[in-house]
């Protein structure tokens, strides 16, 4: 049986004597829909009255799941004493690894214990969520969101706890500015689950990212790939040009690996830009501009729009508060977001879009998932 929450996609398994499984599978848009009409047959009542309970629960409405029927038959005695300490801290409680294990007579037993909370088949009634690591850390989670579905979950509960994200900023916070700011757009937030969105950094320097992302434009990732391959195997052997290598290659030879004459010039272009300081040399001198600056500065180059620059700061550089107004999955996300059939103007999504300051990329993360719907 799998069903919806505000917490994600919940599925339950079962057997004669009790539910030997539930699961939060990381399922959305045309995923879930299949997924959802796949059900088995009638479940039997004791699943039936699970689910009701676990959803009230998931929802908002805290539900003691502690006589829910599980199947611990699978299980090894450790695991079911350790699952017991963990099914003894009630709604809005917490312990720590090393405290579980002290609980259970085996003081230095920390590890086992993540271990076999790792292993947790019976996630939120065996509430491993619950379970930090040394000093109130979040620590693992074995679900699909790993430490943010765990913050999540412990969020309906009333606690709240600080996780590294890799994120300049809270994404849980985020989403409930979002969803406090906008109700249409909280509507479908429910329905995509939390969100998701990784900063992939830069690799190299600003010069060499924005390198690629002049290689990249307007072709497929296979056909991109081969030409930038081609430009850099013009220079030293395995090593990325610099600025002053470009500006010594001749046009001609830039051609003939494959770049249009458009792309060769905004290369040159690039290179002379970051040798006069206009491109910042390093990833730390761009990190420590504003959104405005990095955008200036870097469509100030010959082939670089102001699109490419907000996805690199959205995606490279983890800025929370850039909505690309002009991207065409974002305006396409907007219109279905209020079920409108003409795509809104950059103008008027950027006025709409005030309300979702601070996280405007988040917002936007969201519009384009929106599509998947």
């Amino acid at each position: 049986m799998l069903f919806e929450t505000r917490a994600g996609p919940v599925r339950l398994q079962w057997s004669e004597t009790g539910i030997t499984a539930i699961q939060m599978p990381e399922l959305t848009g045309r995923d879930l829909r299949a997924q959802l009409a796949k059900q088995a047959d009638e479940a039997p009542p004791f699943v039936l009255e699970a689910a009701r309970r676990l959803k009230q629960h998931l929802n908002g409405a805290p539900q003691d799941l502690n006589d829910l029927p599980l199947d611990l038959s699978v299980l090894t005695p450790f695991q079911q004493r350790v699952y017991a300490a963990a099914r003894s801290l009630p709604s809005g409680a917490t312990a720590t690894y090393g405290e579980i294990a002290a609980k259970l007579g085996k003081p230095g037993a920390s590890r086992a214990v993540g271990q076999a909370l790792g292993r947790n088949p019976f996630l939120i009634v065996i509430p491993c969520h619950r379970v930090l690591a040394a000093g109130g850390a979040a620590g693992g989670f074995s679900a699909p969101g790993g430490v943010i579905a765990k913050q999540r979950l412990l969020a309906l509960e009333g606690v709240r706890i600080e996780v590294d994200h890799g994120l300049p900023y809270d994404p849980v916070a985020a989403v409930d500015h979002l969803k406090a700011k906008d109700k249409k757009l909280a509507r479908y937030i429910e329905k995509l689950g939390p969100f998701r969105g990784r900063p992939a950094g830069i690799s190299g320097t600003p010069f060499q990212s924005l390198a690629e992302s002049i290689a990249y434009q307007q072709l497929t990732g296979k056909a991109a790939a081969t030409i930038l391959a081609r430009v850099v195997a013009l220079f030293a052997p395995r090593r990325f040009p610099e600025p002053r290598d470009v500006l010594e290659i001749s046009d001609e030879k830039l051609r003939a690996a494959g770049l249009s004459r458009a792309k060769a010039l905004a290369l040159k272009d690039l290179a002379a830009k970051t040798l006069d300081g206009v491109v910042p040399p390093t990833v730390e001198a761009l990190e420590s501009l504003s959104d405005q600056e990095i955008i200036d500065r870097l469509t100030a180059v010959r082939g670089i729009g102001p699109w490419t620059v907000e996805m690199m700061l959205i995606f490279r550089l983890a800025r929370p508060d850039v909505l690309p107004a002009t991207d065409y999955g974002v305006r396409k996300g907007f219109a279905m977001m209020h079920k409108d059939e003409t795509l809104p103007s950059p103008a008027e999504l950027l006025e709409y879009g005030e309300r979702w300051r601070p996280y405007r990329s988040v917002a936007s993360w969201y519009l384009w998932r929106l599509l998947d719907l």
